[in-house]
């Protein structure tokens, strides 16, 4: 199977199954960590992530997790 188009790559992404997903997602991040990296440094810097931080430690305060 060729891959040489970015749609092709995405529908080949969409075709894996969840484990494969996650061993390609792993192989990403240990080959191109600076990709999530970034995005992840813009996300927080833009405030597009601010409420899933505020719920998840007001969750924690009010008792609503459990430890790792």
């Amino acid at each position: 199977m060729r891959l040489d188009t970015v749609q092709e790559i995405e529908r080949a992404i969409d075709a894996l199954t969840p484990q494969q997903v996650e061993e390609l997602s792993l192989w990403l991040d240990q080959r191109h960590p600076q990709l999530i990296d970034a995005q992840l440094k813009a996300d927080l810097e833009a405030g597009r992530i601010d409420d899933r931080i505020n719920r998840a430690i007001a969750d924690h305060k009010a008792g609503n997790t459990q430890p790792l």
